[in-house]
């Protein structure tokens, strides 16, 4: 299957997306296609054995659309993208310049003049001239509109536009040419501003979706444009895009790493806040990983370049972000089961309405017919279009921002509704490095004295725990002596002689063998196992001169992070495949109650579908390696301390470090996104259950209230508008978990 992401362009409202969809995935081969209203674009999963590129333009050439820049590299399609909205934002302010200077005149002539009784002569003539630039200039674009979907035999917002103020233009112009049958009163001043209301409401519309996508703009921002590269042992600028792998590339302070690599010569700290949204700068030394578009701070470095192009960690990062843009939220779905009988029901709806008032309702022809033009045009379904899609952009955008890498709108919906986090022990709960945690030092032996002992035993040895005791004999800068007689004994430990005594370094079965009297020292060997801490005997001869007990801690952040999410109300557990009382003295530390032990890697699975099967929404917090099928079957994966590994198949969140208040800040930031969506689609309906029928005149009969078109024009280009500018108010969220 082949993922293609296309630009569309001439889409003006929820239904254009739809018709798009619709034809998209009638082309054989395709297996899913989306269409984003508020993005402008579609994407597309197909098979290309049976379809491919030139098939999907022609689905969409066919239905009345074009593609805006499909060839283009996708750094060149954003900046097509970017000028395309430009230029339409000056079209659509030059034409509402236009619409309110010739429209104001309008409306002093009908309004204020009548108002105090002043009759111009011909001033239906004069309206006319004042309407028709507008309805020829203005109205170009929804009589175009409406043309393309009728052809097709379909209906969007552009029809109900075209027919609402041409139905008023062109009964105003029957009402000069037959004055004395159709009476005096014309509608030209109300085609004028429905059409001028509608262009300004489509120009901030524009604007603000424009707004939205501030996140993706500002990741792409971030692309260093040149590179240094060491060409024949000199320094060559080139553009950072030619970068090849294997380049070694030379990044002075304060320049931008322009691609992601590995550290070959020099020492410095590294700002990657703007990548990973870690706030304190990264300390880089030969053989450590740099992401493209970082900040060295300090020292000049050389880079061996690893991931070039759309292979860096930050073309993963806008790809992801740009695809859950582009996704649909559940709670999509019913606004677009709406949308797609909206605008035949509108029609439907004022035709009847203006039967109704005409034929039963015993009105003159002018007062239906003001129904009829009024109820076409403060129908919205771009409201309804825009409610969900809008609050996805920049729900996803405050999520990269925070290292919050979200790949599906739908797991920004559902990760807040999960009752039950289970968190995989190694590398998510505990950092994932065995650490020293504890020398003691027994029979006059000194804590330094034990270490250097343990330390000359394992020094040759690759052993987890053997890296960890020379780590620490490291960090004390002890000198290590040279041992004889070495041996390694499997599963129990290691022995050797120094100056002409047998030293042993193991576990109690070791010792026990060994006939090494362990009877001084049981209370501190049980207490260290207590708390699940790995114990390793030192014996000088037959008897024991030290402990040190190892153990992979817990990161900082893990058991604030619990606190937090049980605060909320959720369920924790943690899954390992270490014993039940290892385990345990774990999850006491992290504060979490529920543990599921000794489960081995490929029993994680069945271990959360069995949760599931118990009526648990279940989010699964690992690695997205090792525990990948747990993550795939979890109902929302968060795979966390991605790092440059940000195109993780598993997981459909993606963390970029390793803090898991990052986990809290997913959930905080889904409910919010959630609320948002919730209050524009309430927004989107209520505005339409409510202003149609006042619109075809309810109120009349109680308080005799008459909607003017033109405010009825106003009212739907700011209904849309409203519901874009609550979500950009979501750019204002900060989570609290800190």
């Amino acid at each position: 299957m082949v993922k293609q992401q296309l630009q569309i362009k001439g889409m003006h409202c929820a239904s254009c997306a739809l018709t798009i969809e619709k034809a998209l995935k009638s082309v054989t081969g395709v297996q899913d296609a989306s269409v984003n209203y508020a993005t402008e674009q579609a994407h597309i999963e197909y098979d290309e054995v049976h379809t491919n590129q030139e098939e999907l333009t022609r689905a969409v050439k066919d239905a009345g659309y074009d593609i805006l820049g499909s060839d283009e590299k996708k750094q060149d399609r954003y900046a097509l993208r970017d000028a395309e909205r430009k230029k339409e934002l000056k079209k659509l302010g030059v034409l509402t310049l236009i619409g309110i200077l010739l429209s104001i005149p309008a409306f002093i002539l009908v309004f204020p003049l009548s108002w105090l009784g002043i009759t111009l002569p011909f001033t239906n003539q004069i309206l006319f001239f004042l309407a028709t630039p507008v309805q020829i200039l203005l109205g170009h674009r929804y009589y175009k509109g409406a043309i393309k979907t009728a052809l097709h035999f379909r209906a969007n917002m552009d029809t109900l536009i075209a027919l609402g103020t041409s139905a008023a233009y062109f009964y105003s112009v029957l009402v000069i040419v037959f004055p004395g049958v159709l009476g005096s009163h014309t509608y030209f001043e109300s085609a004028a501003f429905i059409l001028t209301f509608i262009t300004l409401g489509k120009w901030l519309e524009a604007f603000a979706k424009g707004k939205a996508s501030d996140a993706i703009r500002a990741l792409m921002n971030l692309q260093p444009k040149k590179a240094l590269v060491i060409r024949d042992g000199k320094e060559v600028e080139i553009s950072a895009s030619e970068v090849v792998k294997g380049d070694i590339v030379l990044v002075k302070p304060g320049m931008s790493i322009p691609v992601d690599g590995v550290v070959v010569s020099g020492i410095s700290s590294v700002d990657e806040s703007m990548i990973t949204g870690e706030s304190i700068p990264v300390e880089k030394t030969k053989g450590d990983t740099v992401i493209g578009a970082s900040i060295n701070k300090l020292g000049a470095i050389r880079i061996r370049a690893t991931n070039v192009g759309e292979q860096t960690a930050l073309s993963q990062i806008i790809k992801l972000v740009e695809e859950a843009q582009g996704s649909k939220a559940p709670i999509q779905g019913l606004a677009d089961a709406v949308s797609g009988y909206f605008v035949p029901a509108v029609i439907v709806f004022s035709l009847f309405a203006f039967a109704f008032w005409y034929f039963f309702g015993a009105q003159s022809f002018v007062f239906s017919f003001t129904i009829l033009v009024a109820v076409l045009i403060i129908a919205c379904p771009c409201a309804l279009g825009l409610a969900t899609p809008t609050a996805i952009i920049v729900g996803t955008g405050k999520g990269a921002e925070n290292g919050i890498l979200i790949k599906h709108a739908h797991a920004l919906e559902d990760v807040h509704k999960a009752d039950t986090f289970v968190f995989d022990k190694t590398g998510t709960l505990t950092k994932g490095e065995p650490q020293v945690t504890d020398v003691m030092g027994l029979a006059n032996t000194s804590e330094d004295e034990v270490l250097t002992y343990a330390a000359m035993l394992e020094a040759d040895s690759e052993h987890v725990l053997a890296q960890a005791i020379l780590a620490r004999a490291k960090e004390k800068k002890l000198k290590l002596p040279s041992v004889t007689n070495f041996k390694a004994i499997p599963g129990q430990g290691l022995q050797a002689h120094y100056k002409g005594s047998r030293f042993l370094l193991g576990n109690a079965r070791l010792m026990k063998e060994k006939r090494v009297d362990l009877s001084k020292v049981g209370s501190q060997l049980n207490s260290l196992q207590e708390e699940g801490k790995t114990v390793m005997v030192l014996a000088k001869q037959a008897h024991a001169i030290g402990l040190i007990g190892v153990a992979d801690p817990l990161k900082p952040s893990s058991a604030r992070a619990i606190a937090s999410l049980e605060k909320m109300g959720k369920r924790v557990f943690m899954i390992t495949g270490d014993n039940e009382q290892t385990a345990k003295a774990i999850a006491k530390q992290a504060g979490i109650s529920n543990v599921l032990a000794n489960v081995l890697p490929e029993e994680k699975e069945s271990r959360i579908a069995k949760l599931q099967e118990q009526g648990s929404f279940v989010v699964m917090v690992g690695d997205g390696i090792n525990d990948a099928p747990a993550l795939a079957r979890a109902n929302v994966g968060i795979a966390i301390g991605a790092g440059t590994d940000v195109a993780l198949e598993t997981g459909q969140i993606v963390l970029m470090k390793s803090d898991l208040r990052d986990v809290v800040r997913a959930v905080e930031l889904s409910e919010y996104t959630l609320k948002k969506i919730k209050q524009n689609l309430f927004w989107a309906f209520f505005y339409n259950v409510v202003s149609v029928p006042v619109a075809a005149g309810i109120l009349y009969p109680s308080f005799g209230f008459l909607l003017n078109p033109a405010i009825a024009g106003a009212a739907m280009a700011f209904s849309s508008v409203s519901v874009v500018t609550n979500s950009l108010l979501m750019k204002r969220f900060k989570p609290k978990a800190q």
